[in-house]
């Protein structure tokens, strides 16, 4: 049994067309998660990765502290000592 953490990247929504820069966010985001994952003394499990691109008006998440972004998550599956104990929910890491 595997834990589970989200790793985030913020953009500009005009650009959330741009495939390239989304790729980019991705990327972010992905090094987002595996920075929050080493500071829990576990590690990302390679090809885990998901992604969620989340646009204002397009999800019920509030955007009112990240107005006029694009904002892509990255959800991975965790492994190491004590990573069954980690858990992604939310909109944070637990």
């Amino acid at each position: 049994m595997s834990g589970t953490l989200f790793g985030w990247a913020f953009g500009d929504a005009s650009r959330e067309d741009d495939e390239q820069y989304v790729d980019t966010l991705r990327h972010e985001a992905l090094e987002n998660a595996q920075q929050a994952a080493a500071s829990k003394n576990v590690s990302v499990e390679p090809g885990t990765e998901t992604y969620t691109v989340l646009a204002p008006g397009e999800t019920l998440v509030d955007f009112h502290t990240a107005p006029d972004s694009l904002v892509v998550r990255c959800t991975v599956k965790l492994v190491g000592p004590g990573s069954e104990k980690i858990h992604a929910e939310g909109p944070m890491n637990g």
